[in-house]
């Protein structure tokens, strides 16, 4: 299939890094399936999806069985951005990602929820009003941290107070570790023109963050046209209503794919994330220098964390967000070892249970 098939349309709706269709298990999944052809999740919505089959063609598929099974992880079943194939309007296969970003689901059981796939660029959003969180930004970006794609710290409402260098010098720790910061005016598309280096042809972007921080409207204005409904946030605290109801797929005219997101009011880790990566590699490299391995970073002597808090160096609630996080993402991470073991164990019993069953000719009487 991937020799015959052409891939060429699919270019512009973000087709995979070069090589990907010649790597193992995509040929795996075109062999197991040689009349199907692939396509990208662009909508998904609790009863289904629609996927994109050519840069024109949009349609509402099916999917396989076994994801509809109460049991199936949920980060196996198929996310906005992702690649899958068709047969007919039924997805047959889910193409290995490149990149995502999850989240650990709501509930005591544990579950990972995916928030996009196959993503280039994050930008976390976040409006310049009482929207304006940086410990929530953090926790964006360790999420963001351990999935593969870029972050950028998206400040909107630019246009609305004046304190936008303010805001941008408060999180000078992220700038210094190379993580691009920008306030924007969402509206104007000149002020939202800085975002063009993420938004190359072929690129996927999604937007994350708070109801009401503006991606709506960020979204119209790099579409060009009012497409995604907007809403006014409540004076108290800049909070808005959930004016996107679903996640979606859209190309931009300048060639690149944006994925508009509804608000996210929970962001647990999944426990597969990296603190280094998620925005606190400056904090995780003093930790290192600390006199005693064990440090706590609160009281002890020799503490290398607190002598850069006591320098100026480290924002003391940072660092309370930090301890906080890296808390949350161990915890996170024994839950997941703990659902691996027994996934394995069921896959083991399964295996025992196919390989002991009486056969017609042996079962007892």
């Amino acid at each position: 299939m991937t020799e015959t098939f052409d891939f060429t349309p699919l270019r512009g709706m973000g087709w995979p890094w070069p090589g990907a269709p010649e790597e193992p298990s995509w040929q795996a999944a075109f062999a197991a399936h040689p009349q199907a052809r692939p396509g990208r999740v662009i909508e998904q919505h609790r009863s289904g999806y629609v996927v994109a089959d050519a840069p024109d063609n949009s349609l509402k598929t099916e999917s396989p069985p076994e994801w509809q099974r109460p049991r199936f992880p949920s980060h196996e079943r198929a996310a906005v951005g992702d690649w899958v194939l068709l047969e007919g309007k039924r997805i047959v296969a889910l193409l290995p990602r490149r990149t995502s970003i999850k989240r650990g689901a709501a509930g005591e059981h544990y579950h990972q929820q995916v928030i996009a796939a196959n993503i280039d660029t994050v930008f976390i959003v976040c409006g310049l009003d009482a929207d304006f969180n940086p410990r929530r930004i953090e926790r964006y970006l360790l999420l963001v941290g351990g999935g593969g794609a870029a972050p950028v710290v998206v400040l909107t409402k630019a246009d609305q107070t004046e304190y936008s260098e303010d805001a941008l010098a408060v999180l000078e720790e992220l700038a210094v570790q190379n993580i691009p910061l920008l306030a924007v005016n969402g509206k104007d598309a000149d002020s939202v023109s800085a975002l063009a280096p993420w938004l190359q042809p072929g690129h996927t972007v999604v937007l994350v963050g708070s109801s009401g921080a503006g991606k709506s409207t960020l979204t119209n204005t790099l579409l060009g046209e009012d497409r995604m409904k907007t809403g006014e946030v409540r004076g108290s605290d800049s909070r808005g209503r959930h004016t996107t109801t679903h996640r979606a797929l859209m190309p931009l005219p300048g060639g690149a794919c944006l994925i508009d997101t509804p608000g996210m009011r929970e962001l647990k880790p999944t426990g597969e994330e990296t603190l280094a990566e998620g925005g606190f590699a400056d904090i995780e490299a003093l930790t290192e220098q600390c006199k005693f391995r064990d440090c706590s970073h609160q009281h002890e002597p020799g503490c290398a964390v607190q002598e850069a808090i006591e320098r100026g160096d480290i924002d003391e609630s940072r660092l309370q967000n930090y301890l906080k996080l890296r808390e949350e993402v161990a915890i996170a991470a024994a839950k997941l070892a703990q659902r691996q073991a027994e996934q394995s164990n069921e896959r083991r019993n399964v295996g025992r249970g196919a390989q002991w069953r009486p056969t017609g000719k042996n079962k007892r009487r």
